[in-house]
């Protein structure tokens, strides 16, 4: 297993570039459409408010769309047994916070939480199957959810190719065990080194 520090040869990949709005109609519909496993990373973390599809008994269908909080879909992929993980660098927004907090199953242990002040990569790995990986936060303005004037200008790729499934996955599962924890400059500084973490970190 190589570290965090690489190189690899060159090669075709096939994947789609993603850009803007795309990330909403990429990224999250194969996160709302997961059946085992949601790796997210990510430098920010915010509440992120997505499109609600389903139709509430009572109330007439409208041209004027309804939201709800991504965690509330988490909430119902951890329900099916989807296993959920975040590592994040900085803190979590208090409105992300604040909503987990209605969501016992999630705090519970049905989304994962670690944290690692140095990671700025960005990522989503659906089912081991789907690779998101640009520029985009797990924020609302970085990962399409806001207005047209409102959202930030993201790139990325998105695609489904095993070699950079497997890099990636690797590099994921590494800094999550807390393996380039070792010799970490910033350790000083870092709330809850994941090398002496034990057992993964429910809240934060």
């Amino acid at each position: 297993m190589r570290g965090v520090d690489f190189v690899d040869p060159t090669r075709r990949v096939r994947a789609a570039l993603v850009a803007g709005r795309g990330h909403y109609d990429t990224v999250l519909r194969a996160v709302a459409e997961a059946s085992r496993s949601i790796w997210i990373a990510t430098a920010n973390l915010k509440e992120l408010m997505v499109e609600d599809p389903r139709a509430v008994p009572g109330r007439a269908r409208t041209r004027r769309r309804s939201y709800r909080s991504v965690l509330a879909v988490f909430d119902e992929l951890a329900h099916r047994g989807v296993e959920l993980r975040i590592l994040h660098a900085g803190f979590p927004s208090r409105a992300f916070r604040e909503e987990l907090d209605r969501h016992p199953r999630l705090f519970q242990g049905g989304l994962q939480l670690r944290t690692c002040p140095r990671l700025h990569f960005k990522v989503v790995v659906v089912d081991g199957a789907f690779l998101y990986l640009g520029s985009a936060n797990w924020t609302g303005a970085g990962l399409g959810a806001k207005g047209a004037g409102r959202r930030n200008f993201e790139l990325g790729f998105a695609g489904s190719d095993d070699g950079l499934l497997d890099r990636v996955q690797e590099l994921f599962d590494r800094i999550w065990r807390g393996a380039a924890c070792k010799g970490c400059k910033l350790r000083d500084v870092c709330p809850a080194p994941l090398d002496g973490a034990g057992k993964s970190r429910r809240r934060e």
